[in-house]
């Protein structure tokens, strides 16, 4: 009962006429995103997240989320009409996406990939909204030696599911823990790695060193690039499968939806992770695996079902824990933190309006993105057509724009440039930006629990292994440390990330 009075709460915020706004702005931006290749949710979320300051928070974090769980839809129309994946987690469905559409089926493919979006999405919702309270209560009991070992196996968990070294994974880490570090110590109120500069005390901010890392970085790398667009020239066709496609899609859906839902709660799973699982989990219980690689309508079911529950499942442990599971979470916390809300355990009791806000708004943006997704077809292959030497000066120039306009500071411009060349450079050396960028997020609350507990105990590090939830948490973190010593382990996680990198 308590969970259908908090919804009907949030559709009662959720229809408003500003945050009704804000959603269809964000799917239909998060739309556009999954269509172009080359930006992807998380230089869009960064570029935009400047936008959500003029209003409230939960216009601007349903906004943020529109964009998110927009994109995985989105991503689908590039990987069959053109074979380039609109982002990442849009990779496996080019494989038989784009054959279905070479022989003349990609109405079907569009439309399976549509519904099974829709039908993922509403379930990951469904549960987040059932899940999320229930959760919520047990982490009250959460202390800072619990949220401390939390977070180091969520920092771990990503570097593990890195590609290349984990070693260089860590040490971005590393670099992110420093830098969130810098500026006005928590507890005792004294500078720290400011050297004597004003502009440092308030911190680093996030929105300009993310639109650098993200923004800036993917400019200077696809500029170097020639991407070839084979777009589709074929009539599209009936957008509706027929009960053929229906019926050898209802399981892969299925299975994806839950697979999906169930590697987004995890740190480092996402979408990515989910979609390459659910598509070679279809691959193996095929009756008939030759088809896939060749126009399998199950192997675009699947997949786009599972990145998009997992779309939906990255949400439980940032709204009940305050966690990001992802990197792409870790902007939505940051778009939180930038309006004064703590997402966690006691985000349901003081800001009951942004939680159940947020869950509502994302029905709405699932029936929103069904209805742009199918008729709109023809306008995001037009879309697909704009050139990048015209795309690329108008995203640096709204990405200057707008870290000026996050925090009216020059300085923030030039942290904005310096991070888009050092992430240029990390990307040509094999250096990832997520970790450093989930641990920046992290690193102050990281170092904030972790004292906050060696207070509680008079120094004792003990209070770390004594309480059951923290020693397991640690005792996993060490075990993927120790886990590429392992020649097996090691194959293996190298395996899953050329996966991942494909």
């Amino acid at each position: 009962m308590e969970v259908l009075s908090g919804l009907m709460h949030g559709f009662g915020v959720a229809l408003d006429p500003i945050n009704l706004l804000y959603c269809f702005i964000g799917v239909f931006i998060g739309t556009l995103v999954g269509v172009l290749p080359g930006i992807g949710p998380i230089s869009a979320m960064s570029l935009l997240l400047p936008v959500t300051l003029s209003g409230t928070p939960e216009a601007g974090i349903i906004m943020m989320a529109g964009i998110y769980y927009g994109s995985m839809y989105g991503g689908s129309t590039t990987s069959i009409l053109v074979n380039i994946p609109g982002e990442a987690a849009s990779v496996v469905t080019c494989i038989d996406g784009h054959e279905m559409a070479k022989i003349g089926r990609a109405g079907p493919a569009l439309g399976i990939a549509a519904l099974g979006s829709f039908v993922a999405g509403t379930f990951a919702i469904v549960v987040l909204m059932l899940v999320a309270p229930t959760l919520a209560k047990v982490a009250v009991a959460f202390g800072p030696a619990e949220y401390f070992s939390l977070m180091v196996l969520g920092l771990t968990i990503l570097s593990f599911l890195t590609q290349g070294s984990m070693a260089k994974a860590l040490l971005m880490a590393c670099v992110g823990v420093v830098i969130g570090l810098i500026g006005l110590d928590q507890i005792t109120g004294f500078p720290r790695l400011t050297f004597d500069r004003l502009e440092l005390v308030d911190g680093i901010g996030l929105v300009p060193v993310v639109m650098g890392l993200f923004g800036v970085t993917e400019i200077l790398c696809n500029l170097e690039q020639q991407v070839r667009r084979d777009v589709v020239q074929s009539r599209i066709g009936s957008l509706w499968p027929d009960k053929a496609d229906m019926k050898a899609s209802a399981a892969p859906i299925a299975r994806g939806t839950v697979l999906g839902f169930l590697l987004g709660i995890l740190p480092g799973g996402g979408a990515v992770i989910s979609s390459f699982a659910s598509y070679a989990l279809e691959r193996r219980l095929s009756k008939t695996p030759g088809r896939f690689g060749k126009g399998a309508i199950e192997g675009v079911a699947g997949p786009e079902a599972a990145n998009n529950a997992a779309a939906g499942g990255a949400f439980i442990p940032l709204l009940t824990l305050g966690i990001p599971p992802n990197v792409v979470m870790a902007l939505l916390l940051g778009a939180f933190v930038v309006h004064n809300v703590q997402p966690g355990p006691l985000l349901m009791t003081q800001h009951p309006q942004v939680f159940w806000g947020v869950i509502a708004s994302m029905y709405i943006g699932n029936i929103m993105l069904l209805v742009l997704n199918m008729p709109l077809i023809g306008m995001w292959v037009q879309v697909l057509k704009a050139p990048y030497r015209i795309l690329f000066p108008l995203i640096l120039m709204f990405c200057i724009v707008g870290v000026f306009a996050s925090g009216n500071a020059v300085f923030d411009v030039f942290v904005m440039i310096g991070s888009g060349v050092a992430g240029y450079l990390m990307r040509k050396f094999g250096y990832e930006a997520a970790p450093l960028v989930l641990a920046f997020v992290l690193g102050p609350m990281l170092e904030n629990n972790l004292r906050k507990s060696l207070i509680l105990s008079h120094g004792s590090f003990e209070i770390f292994v004594t309480r059951p939830i923290s020693l397991l948490c640690l005792l996993v973190a060490v075990l993927l440390l120790l886990a590429p010593l392992l020649p097996a382990l090691r194959r293996k996680r190298e395996k899953v990330a050329l996966d991942v990198t494909d």
